[in-house]
């Protein structure tokens, strides 16, 4: 780092080839809490930037697969510890930037560390296969090498986790990485990249590039010195790309996509009450609905249906929203206005095609006298699940109630949905847990929790149109982020 990285007053540079660098344009990051409320200013990249930073990480690659393994396992190990000893204050930036409250805020920071440190581990633990030929004197070796340079494409929902879990092992293996953050939330990751700057890791091996997709997003996936992308963001967008990554000229570029969801909870008559309500109120409306995990279609037999409304419509009325960082406030506000325009107009088609709203819906254009981006937690019943409400992700704080028979029902309804990230059941039924577990098509499934929720170390995935590729996370994160070579040796 040769020059300070940003004095008050000045935009927050981008972080290219080891120097910190200012762009042509500047954004503006505004408080959702608070729309007057102006966090910062941060550099746009132009793409004679990009194009820099992509060769810086090329040329910077080899240098870093070749560092000692403890070299590159300590530089992960202070990442972590310092993200970790700044939790207080990367989470009311983070708050403040993306609005889930400062609770939530806090969580996040904190599972970034933790997978900095985890992944810190799994340098130090690099394994490999030797095996015995079919040809007599013969050996087989097996071992995983980096991919190269990964551009990493982040969503405004999870600003610190989500860059963590893919930066961390791209760093790991030996890959180089150019990253770009949603347009949306520059702070948390400009914080991110501040802190990585400082690790010892050779200049142009890690790449901050902050800019709109549609200015500089085709740079990131056809430049033949890309290797890998790794995208998490919207459908249409991922399916993009997908075509830009096998279409480009010269060799195709592995990529990885984690996209949307639409993911069931199913409550069946047997389940405990307060349980189910919980697992509902956490998945659907924690971080303000604003996750591709969230419980957006609760599934509901009729024993329990008509209980199970009433305590959550309770419940929601205790859920209070206001200012992300207030410590009473239980539901920050959408991120933007954009995001809340597109929820308000899923809360009309629902109510269009016949949906009745048991509570909410109602944009709120201040709290406490502070204009914000505010929208109600709101609740449909009697939907079905051919609504369009039941079909399309909202990415909001809007869940539907769906009436069903029985188990059976529960379970066709569940898997009827073109995507398949997570699903959960609420059940005291050993017997109808293990058969939702085993016949739910999701990449992840719960039992008696909320569907929103998945441990560092853990594979995190879907299926159908949710995720293409291998998952992230845990030891499986290495079929992305290596590709495996294979050695005969005659001695």
């Amino acid at each position: 780092m040769t020059t300070p990285p940003h004095r008050p007053g000045d935009p927050h540079p981008n972080f290219i080839a080891g120097e910190w660098l200012a762009g042509d344009e500047v954004s503006r990051n505004l408080n959702p809490s608070d729309t007057r409320d102006l966090i910062g200013a941060y550099a746009r990249a132009n793409r004679a930037q990009v194009e820099t930073a992509i060769a810086a990480a090329a040329a910077a690659q080899p240098r870093w697969a070749a560092t000692g393994l403890q070299q590159r396992a300590d530089a992960l190990e202070r990442i972590g510890q310092e993200i970790a000893a700044r939790q207080a204050e990367l989470a009311d930036l983070l708050a403040r930037e993306e609005g889930k409250t400062l609770a939530e805020a806090a969580g996040e920071v904190l599972r970034a560390a933790h997978i900095f440190r985890f992944f810190a581990g799994e340098v130090l633990r690099p394994g490999g296969e030797l095996l015995p030929s079919t040809r007599t004197g013969m050996a087989v070796e097996i071992s995983r090498e980096p991919v190269g340079v990964v551009s990493i494409i982040a969503p405004w929902n999870f600003p610190i986790a989500i860059p963590a879990w893919k930066i961390a092992p791209a760093l790991a293996w030996g890959n180089a990485v150019v990253f770009k953050p949603a347009d949306l939330v520059p702070g948390s990751a400009w914080a991110l990249a501040e802190i990585i700057s400082r690790a010892g890791l050779p200049p142009g091996t890690f790449n901050l590039v902050m800019a709109r997709g549609r200015d500089i997003g085709d740079l990131l996936l056809t430049d033949p010195r890309v290797a890998a992308v790794s995208f998490t963001g919207s459908e249409a967008t991922g399916r993009k790309v997908a075509q830009a990554c096998v279409e480009r000229p010269g060799p195709m570029a592995k990529f990885q996509l984690e996209m949307g969801g639409k993911n069931p909870l199913v409550v069946l008559d047997d389940a405990e009450l307060d349980l189910a309500v919980d697992c509902a109120l956490n998945g659907a409306f924690h971080a303000t609905g604003q996750r591709c995990t969230a419980s957006s279609r609760l599934i509901v037999t009729e024993g329990i249906h008509d209980r199970f409304v009433e305590a959550l419509v309770q419940r929601l009325r205790t859920l209070t929203v206001g200012d992300a960082r207030k410590p009473t406030t239980r539901m920050g506000p959408v991120v933007d206005a954009s995001q809340r325009d597109q929820d308000l107009a899923y809360i009309a088609i629902a109510q269009r095609e016949g949906a009745q709203r048991a509570f909410g819906g109602e944009a709120m254009d201040e709290v406490d006298g502070q204009p914000g981006h505010y929208l109600q937690p709101t609740l449909f019943i009697e939907t079905s699940n051919a609504m369009r409400i039941n079909r399309e992700e909202v990415f909001g704080p809007v869940a539907c109630v769906i009436r069903v028979r029985d188990a059976e029902e529960a379970l066709a309804t569940a898997n009827d949905t073109p995507f398949g990230l997570s699903a959960g059941i609420v059940t005291t039924s050993l017997r109808q847990a293990h058969h939702f577990k085993r016949q739910a098509q999701a990449g992840m499934v719960m039992v008696n929790a909320p569907t929103a929720g998945v441990d560092p170390h853990v594979p995190f995935g879907g299926r159908k149109a949710s995720s293409f590729g291998p998952r992230e996370q845990g030891r499986h994160a290495a079929e992305f982020y290596t590709t495996v070579k294979t050695s005969y040796v005659q001695p």
